[in-house]
C-alpha cells in the first residue's frame, strides 16, 4: 500500500488533464510525421534500385529505410512526455530508454550500411576476381558479430551495469566455453585464414584426399564443393586446412606425358624416325609447347616411346581434344610407315619327343 501511494504522488503523475492530452497529441503527431518520412524514404529507395544508374545516395536511403517501429515509438513517447513535468528519477529513467533505442538503432543503420558496402563491392567486382565472392560473406559476418557486441556492452553500461568487472568475468569463463567449442572456434578461425590468406577461391577444382570438385561455397563453418557426380561435398574448414589439397584453379599450363608402344619386328631405320614424327606432331596443335620424345626403353613385349609436353591452358577439356588429335595422326603416320603398335605377347616353348628319344624345343605364340 505504501508503494502504491509512493507511485500516486509521482510528478508525472500530478500533470493535468489537458496536458496528458496534449502530451498524447504530441507523441501521435511526432508517430505519425516519423512513419511518413520513412515511406517516402521506402519509395524513393524502391525508384532509385530501379533505375540502371547506380546512385551515390542509394546507400543512405537504404540505411534510412531500416529504421525500426519501436524507435519511432520510443523517440515518439520521449517527445511527448518531454511536454510534462517530472522527477529526475523519472526523466533518468526516460533518458536511459532513450539513449538505449538509439545505441539499438545505430546498431542496425551501421549493420545495414556494412552490408550494403559489402554488396557493392561484390556487385562492382571483377568478373575475375573470385576472392570476393568466399571472402564477403566471411567479413560481413564479423563485422555484424563486433557491431553487435559493441552495442551489448554499450546498453549494458547505460543500464547501470559495470562492463569491465563484466569483461574480466566473461574471459574467464570464455576459457571454458573456448574449450566447450574449440572445433566451432577452429572452423571459425580457419575461415578467416581462408578468407586473408586464400589458399583456394569460389570456382577451383581441388582434390583433397579421396575428393574432388569445385569450390561452391566457402562459409563460417563449413566449405562445400560440387563434384563431377553432381553432389555436394561439405567439409569442415578446419578439415579442410589440415588436409593436403591439390588446387588446379591454380594451374597454369598442364604437363602431359604419353607412351608410345611398337612391336618388335619394326626395324631400326623406322625407330629412328618416330620420335621426329611425334615432335612434328605435337608441334602442329595449337596451345602446345613441345618438351621431349625419346624410345625410352625396351619392355617385354615391345618398344617404348616416351613423350612429354605442355597443354598452354589449364582446361581439362582442351588437353583432351589436343590429345585425341595427336593420337589419331599419329595413328595415321605409323601405318603409313608400316608400323604396328604392340600388342602384349608371350612365347611359350613346348617340348616333344624324338625318334631318337630326345626330346626338340617347340615355340607358340600366346597372345
Amino acid at each position: 500500500m505504501e508503494s502504491l501511494n509512493q507511485f500516486l504522488t509521482l510528478p508525472l503523475l500530478q500533470n493535468s488533464l489537458v496536458d496528458w492530452l496534449l502530451a498524447l497529441l504530441l507523441t501521435s503527431a511526432v508517430l505519425v510525421a516519423l512513419l511518413a518520412a520513412r515511406h517516402f524514404v521506402r519509395r524513393y529507395y524502391k525508384k532509385l534500385l530501379a533505375t540502371q544508374k547506380t546512385e551515390l545516395i542509394e546507400v543512405p536511403m537504404e540505411v534510412l529505410s531500416k529504421t525500426t517501429t519501436p524507435f519511432f515509438l520510443i523517440v515518439s513517447v520521449f517527445v511527448g512526455l518531454s511536454t510534462l513535468a517530472m522527477g529526475s528519477r523519472t526523466a533518468l529513467v526516460l533518458n536511459s530508454a532513450l539513449t538505449i533505442a538509439v545505441f539499438w538503432q545505430a546498431g542496425v543503420w551501421i549493420s545495414a550500411a556494412a552490408s550494403a558496402w559489402l554488396e557493392r563491392r561484390r556487385r562492382f567486382a571483377p568478373p575475375t576476381d573470385r576472392a570476393i565472392t568466399g571472402s564477403l560473406g566471411v567479413i560481413g559476418f564479423i563485422v555484424r558479430v563486433v557491431i553487435w557486441a559493441l552495442v551489448l556492452l554499450l546498453t549494458l553500461d547505460n543500464l547501470g551495469i559495470d562492463v569491465t568487472a563484466l569483461v574480466a568475468g566473461l574471459g574467464i569463463g570464455g576459457i571454458a566455453v573456448a574449450l566447450a567449442v574449440q572445433n566451432i572456434l577452429g572452423d571459425l578461425f580457419a575461415s578467416l585464414s581462408i578468407t586473408f590468406d586464400k589458399p583456394f577461391l569460389v570456382g577451383d577444382f581441388l582434390i583433397i584426399d579421396d575428393f574432388l570438385g569445385s569450390v561452391e561455397y566457402i562459409g563460417i563453418k563449413t566449405t562445400r564443393l560440387r563434384s563431377l557426380g553432381g553432389e555436394q561435398i561439405i567439409i569442415s574448414n578446419a578439415n579442410l586446412l589440415n588436409s593436403r589439397m591439390r588446387n588446379y584453379g591454380r594451374m597454369l599450363e598442364r604437363r602431359v606425358v604419353f607412351k608410345t608402344s611398337i612391336s618388335y619386328d619394326t626395324p631400326i631405320d623406322k625407330i629412328e624416325r618416330i620420335p621426329a614424327i611425334i615432335r612434328e606432331i605435337v608441334q602442329a596443335q595449337q596451345d602446345t609447347r613441345f618438351d621431349r620424345s625419346h624410345f625410352a626403353m625396351r619392355s617385354l613385349s615391345s618398344f617404348d616411346f616416351e613423350t612429354v609436353y605442355y597443354v598452354l591452358s589449364p582446361d581439362y577439356n582442351r588437353y583432351m581434344d589436343v590429345q585425341q588429335a595427336i593420337n589419331l595422326r599419329l595413328h595415321r603416320e605409323l601405318e603409313a610407315m608400316g608400323v604396328e603398335f604392340a600388342t602384349p605377347v608371350q612365347k611359350v616353348f613346348l617340348e616333344r619327343g624324338s625318334p631318337e628319344g630326345e626330346r626338340a624345343p617347340q615355340e607358340r605364340d600366346v597372345a
